[in-house]
């Protein structure tokens, strides 16, 4: 196994009270923050729920040394980063990542608006309703009640109980009372003594230090405070049933503190599906489709395991015994070569995370693995559950995770091992060094990328008769559950999609497991019949996101459906591409490419274009929000129209948040980005309101791509150059992951570009000047590219026209 690439951070407490983690990661290409106040929403006073969430939303609006156009979210946004918050029970999360040349004005920002928020009135009323919003969507939302029902078996004054969420009630903003409450609660708990920073970045220690001292500096100082302890959980368990979901619930008080990782380490095993486990004997005996197990809440040596189970309510009596059997099984093991491969699996995992990924794992202090004293704690757990000395004799541990396994070096790396007549023409670096000819191998080992770090990425793409029925394709999704995990475990994330015609199997990660994950995957895709499992029903997601679910199916053209995989596989063409792979990696897939099914072929058809029509899909979310997507693809495929969609999509992102959500109110889930799909390049704008109907969010966002010529004029010389300075620079090779820059080049690949299409895109947008984008602005007024919206509601009249 690859050695881990990040150490373990290097903790501090500053002179003023501040705790610090620094992690010094050299391959890293970007830098991010996670900020972890001491404070939640069981901190707050009584007679005013919502309070800590109200803050954590507050505190995003500006200061008066950085405006909400300046602010952290504006900032993160203009530079192509990622940027959140989440306030929980008794915690308060602020996180982003930037490129490492914007990193430190970010952090500015974010201490700047911790520590001198603005609290401006009208902005505390408007930013009311927006949580109004997300309370009334709350309310409504069936998954969202059923978390909060869990806690009715709890006794009735533990804060657990109560409502935190915050609305227009509970939120008394023009009280003198409630504004004093709010400034209280800022002074007390936003202070040094309270907080915990995380740097990550490729930057020296010396350098986060010193930016962490920087951001301490600005902070006010103040000693810990020493959170009010909840009353007792008193220590039990109980049970909930729901229409298709039961749940079983186990209290603890006065756990030992390592605790957290012996619940962690307890629930990976419990929710593994391997043979000999509690899932795979449930699925078995047809007790249970799936099994999550979780701790949903843990405070002051408090926890609350969560088991969700996808079954009938009659059954969870007979889970529930063979649940204590399998603990008592579990509790005699040998648990040495499990802590053993539980590690290897966690440093992988921290071998492949990014910036924001490390930040938050090292805020939240996660050890690494399972220590001696986690040991004592997870037997503490398992006897406070009742395990017993009896058990049944057909359980027995998991199989080993194939993929954490080092494999063997191979001889020869110049040549493709297993490669047969009916792949003839597979090429590895050394057989074609030439980047400006059409590349004419089925699957094309690009050098766009180079091949000296552990990560790479393979995309393998079939493009069949027919479009997987629903059952079919749930049971193609089903096959690769098992493997999906072992490689995500071993550093290797692997996807499948069915997207009208178009399959696509993604590999991204680390490089060295590669070869074998992809043959297991092929083989469990191949082998599926009419007899394979039914995958189990899914909570509904919010509507939005079940839109942006059905995008990429609702952007190829129509197509019949078929439930017969083997035809399908048979009579399918494919190709590939894989990037960042080295010699050895490349020689070891040989045996693999030999087992893709169906005939090669290096020609499959680009994506037809859209033809400018007015297209408009139904999806039913079985919610009452209304939702909607506005998908506005660019008017050719020429790299100058992508580079102004691009510029424009940057332009956009803040304004029309600002515009949709701050000052009109329509909802709570609102975003502009760019999007590419199938190999088209659009700009996508979405809206999820409790209120508002999707024909009306749908005016005011046709309203807001009017206006977008004046938001280009009122930009000086100055501020256009930075935009387009900024947007240069996330595609700078410096700046941009292993995966994001794969996920780059292989949607130039779908919409026919040559491999140096990043290159060719960095000169387009760097020649972009005002008029260019102004008549790129005018094309996307008048939908020259066509427009496609995703709605939970029926299509309007003219223009639209709907699609299956």
């Amino acid at each position: 196994m690859p050695a881990p690439t990040h150490p373990h951070p290097y903790s501090e407490t500053l002179a003023n009270g501040l705790r610090v983690t620094l992690r010094h990661a050299p391959g890293l290409k970007r830098s991010a923050a996670a900020l972890r106040v001491a404070a939640g929403s069981h901190d707050v006073p009584l007679a005013w729920p919502g309070l800590a969430h109200f803050l954590e939303h507050l505190l995003f609006l500006g200061t008066e040394r950085f405006p909400g156009n300046e602010g952290l979210m504006a900032y993160v946004q203009g530079h192509g980063g990622q940027v959140n918050a989440s306030t929980r029970e008794r915690t308060t999360d602020f996180f982003f990542e930037l490129p490492v040349p914007s990193f430190n004005a970010g952090l500015e920002r974010l201490s700047d608006m911790l520590a001198q928020p603005r609290m401006n009135l009208d902005d505390q009323l408007r930013e009311r309703e927006v949580l109004q919003a997300e309370f009334v969507a709350w309310s409504q939302d069936s998954s969202a009640q059923q978390q909060f029902a869990l806690y009715k078996g709890l006794p009735a004054d533990h804060p657990l109980r109560g409502f935190h969420a915050g609305n227009r009630d509970s939120l008394q903003v023009q009280s003198p009372a409630f504004q004093k409450a709010l400034t209280d609660f800022h002074q007390q708990f936003y202070r040094t003594g309270q907080m915990t920073l995380s740097l990550v970045g490729p930057q020296s220690m010396t350098e986060l230090r010193q930016m962490a001292e920087q951001f301490a500096a600005a902070l006010p100082p103040g000693d810990k405070f020493t959170q009010t302890a909840p009353p007792p959980l008193t220590a039990n368990s109980y049970q909930q049933v729901n229409d298709q979901r039961s749940n079983l619930l186990f209290a603890f008080d006065a756990l030992p503190a390592p605790s957290a990782e012996a619940l962690a380490f307890l629930c990976h095993w419990l929710n593994s599906a391997k043979p000999g486990g509690l899932l795979a004997y449930l699925q078995q005996h047809n007790l249970a489709d799936g099994l999550k197990a979780g701790p949903i809440y843990q405070f002051a040596g408090q926890a609350l395991l969560h088991l969700e189970l996808a079954t009938a309510g009659e059954h969870l009596p007979a889970i529930r015994e063979l649940l204590l059997d399998w603990l008592s099984f579990f509790a005699r093991q040998d648990w040495a070569p499990l802590r053993e491969e539980y590690t290897a699996l966690l440093q992988r995992q921290q071998q492949v995370s990014g910036a924001l990924q490390l930040a938050r794992i090292d805020v939240e202090q996660q050890a690494l693995g399972l220590c001696e004293s986690g040991v004592a704690a997870l037997k503490h757990v398992l006897h406070e559950i009742g395990v017993v000395d009896n058990f049944s004799d057909h359980w027995h541990l998991p199989a080993a995770n194939p993929f954490l396994r080092a494999s063997e070096p191979l001889a020869n790396a110049g040549l493709i091992r297993g490669q047969t007549s009916a792949h003839r023409g597979l090429r590895t670096f050394a057989q074609d060094r030439s980047r400006s000819r059409r590349e004419r191998s089925p699957m094309h080992f690009s050098q766009a990328l180079p091949d000296n770090s552990d990560e790479g990425a393979i995309y393998l793409r079939w493009q069949v008769e027919a479009a997987a029925s629903a059952d079919l394709h749930s049971r193609l999704q089903r096959s690769l559950r098992q493997t999906r995990q072992d490689a995500s475990d071993a550093g290797v994330d692997l996807s499948f999609s069915a997207a009208g015609n178009q399959w696509l199997l993604k590999l991204t990660g680390l490089q060295e497991p590669m070869p074998t994950v992809l043959e297991h995957a092929l083989k469990r895709l191949t082998t599926i019949d009419a007899d394979s499992p039914r995958g189990e029903a899914q909570t509904p997601s919010m509507p939005i996101r079940q839109l942006l679910e059905a995008l990429p199916g609702k952007c190829l053209p129509p197509s019949q459906t078929s439930d017969d995989a083997k035809r399908l596989w048979t009579t399918s063409r494919w190709d590939g591409l894989a990037l960042g792979l080295n010699p050895q990696t490349q020689s070891a897939m040989g045996l693999a490419l030999s087992r893709i099914p169906g005939t090669p072929d290096s020609q499959l058809p680009l994506t037809p274009h859209s033809n400018g029509q007015y297209r408009w899909s139904q999806i039913d979310t079985a919610s009452s929000e209304h939702a909607l997507l506005l998908l506005c693809p660019t008017a050719s495929c020429e790299m100058t129209d992508e580079a102004a969609w691009r510029l424009l999509a940057q332009l956009c992102q803040t304004p029309f948040y600002q515009r949709v959500r701050v000052e009109l109110q329509l909802g709570y889930a609102v975003f502009s980005a760019l999007r590419q799909l199938h190999g088209t390049t659009a700009i996508v704008f979405g809206v999820q309101s409790p209120t508002t109907s999707a024909v009306m969010v749908l005016e005011h966002i046709q309203q807001f791509i009017k206006a977008i010529p004046d938001l280009l004029e009122k930009l000086d010389e100055a501020s256009f150059t930075q935009l387009r300075q900024s947007l240069v620079a996330q595609f700078d090779e410096a700046a941009l992951s292993v995966r994001d820059a794969a996920e780059l080049l292989w949607q130039g690949k779908l919409a026919g570009h040559s491999s140096d299409y990043r290159e060719q895109l960095v000169a387009a947008i760097g020649q972009l000047d005002r008029p260019a984008v102004q008549a790129a602005a005018q094309r996307l007024i008048n939908a020259e590219g066509g427009c496609h919206c995703l709605a939970n509601e029926p299509m309007p009249g003219a223009p639209w026209q709907a699609t299956n």
